[in-house]
């Protein structure tokens, strides 16, 4: 080993040492370690078989379903739980990786979509696997073709590697890759070809740039699409969900490739991400038995879903980022079969993305239909969040302002209401798990 290498793994592991004794997760340990030594990621991960998942949403769900799968076929498998997902957090989770005997060495990351091809030069990823692309974080990634492009520059940087990928996305279909290529997605019950919501983005054919149409379509952009005016369509797909058994706030049943599955976590849009889950054990040749016993101990991760209880009240923690996920989680909601208030947190620093106006294009109007009492507004942006609530025709008597997050912990614990959802954008849902495990109510996730 170089001499710089062993000082650059010395000091990532001794900071991360310091920092895990005083509560603290961090990524500066990979910081530290990558200015010894810039080609440290390289030497950490070159005796791993590299499991990347990446895409606007869904990834660290579709990480930590994956790794619960494949745990029961190999034993421990690295991972970045709390979604540390640069070069600096990559590193970090190498550097700081426990020493096992495992039958094979994986590790499954999930990668930020802009960091994924520097990330390329040092790590040569076996399988590539690409959940979704939507608008996100304008000021950041621009419009989801120039995203996309940023994730194929990586995959181009390793043409051996497999890439597994939504089939039911358009844009997934739009371009030849010189790699092994699978696909995923929904085969459900079909209809005539029809347009998709007139609020989507994604839709035009990348042969003739027509307006696709939809013989199936789940949400957003996704779905069975065809072009009426050249006949550019979805590919055949390897792996199938073939029906919706069940789909509930906090669980969801469905079969895919003739198995039954269910995971402890609602929603639509969290299908999907079982869907690749299940897909990727298919690539590793898994019996349906281990993922199932994958799934049953599958949980909510790092407020996706979480649960817990301030006061008497139970209340469940939801990651909101963009106008697609943000109408799917308020899908989610519409399934709660009990009133509850409401805390949507706004802010708008640089991991959230600084421009709000996603918030005009998610479909807050749904509020409407659900039995929620109360609504709060808080984070950085709670004037911004009230108005578009306002704006959605929610009685504005019933919504409080708090800028504090205090003030919404406070609110919730005093509230009539026995259950509270709290939609938070990243950095708001970091500083409110972080005012929960000051109270002793969450734990810290450590890196």
């Amino acid at each position: 080993m170089k001499i710089n290498t062993a000082l650059g793994v010395l000091a990532g592991k001794t900071s991360h040492f310091i920092l895990s004794h005083l509560g603290r997760g961090s990524t500066l340990p990979g910081k530290i370690a990558l200015k010894l030594d810039k080609d440290m990621l390289q030497n950490l991960a070159s005796d791993y078989e590299v499991v990347v998942v990446t895409g606007t949403n869904g990834k660290t769900l579709t990480t930590a379903l994956t790794v619960g799968i494949l745990q029961e076929a190999y034993g421990p498998v690295l991972t970045n739980p709390s979604g540390a997902n640069m070069i600096s957090g990559i590193t970090t989770t190498f550097l700081t990786a426990k020493k096992g005997k495992q039958e094979r060495k994986i590790a499954v990351l999930e990668i930020d979509e802009a960091s994924l091809s520097r990330i390329c030069d040092y790590i040569k990823p076996s399988l590539f696997v690409l959940t979704n692309i939507f608008r996100d974080q304008m000021d950041r990634y621009g419009e989801i073709y120039t995203t996309y492009q940023m994730i194929l520059d990586a995959i181009n940087k390793v043409p051996e590697a497999t890439v597994l990928l939504n089939g039911d996305s358009p844009l997934f279909n739009s371009t030849t890759l010189k790699n092994p290529i699978r696909y995923y997605g929904f085969d459900l019950e079909k209809t005539e070809p029809q347009l998709a919501h007139y609020n989507t983005e994604g839709i035009l054919c990348p042969n003739c740039e027509h307006i696709l149409n939809y013989r199936l379509n789940t949400y957003a952009n996704l779905g069975d699409y065809i072009c009426q005016h050249c006949g550019f369509t979805r590919p055949n797909l390897d792996y199938r969900l073939t029906d919706l058994v069940e789909l509930k706030h906090n669980r969801s049943a469905f079969v895919i490739d003739q198995q039954n599955y269910q995971i402890n976590i609602g929603g639509l849009y969290n299908i999907y991400n079982a869907l690749a889950a299940v897909s990727i054990a298919q690539f590793f040749k898994l019996e349906p038995s281990l993922i199932k016993a994958g799934f049953d101990k599958s949980r909510a991760v790092f407020g996706r879903q979480e649960t817990f209880k301030i006061g008497d009240k139970e209340c469940t923690l939801v990651l909101i980022k963009n106008p697609v996920g943000a109408s799917q989680a308020l899908e989610m909601l519409k399934l709660a079969p009990f009133p509850f208030s409401l805390s949507v947190l706004l802010n708008a620093n640089y991991a959230d993305g600084i421009d709000t106006s996603w918030i005009w294009d998610a479909d807050f109007e749904q509020i409407l239909e659900m039995d929620i009492p109360q609504i709060n507004a808080g984070g950085v942006r709670h004037s911004e969040i009230a108005r578009r609530l306002r704006v959605a025709g929610y009685d504005p008597n019933r919504i409080s302002e708090k800028k504090e997050l205090e003030q919404i912990f406070t609110a919730i614990q005093e509230q009539d209401c026995q259950q509270a959802y709290i939609l938070a954008t990243y950095t708001a849902m970091l500083e409110f798990r972080e005012l929960l495990a000051s109270h002793h109510i969450l734990r810290k996730e450590m890196n």
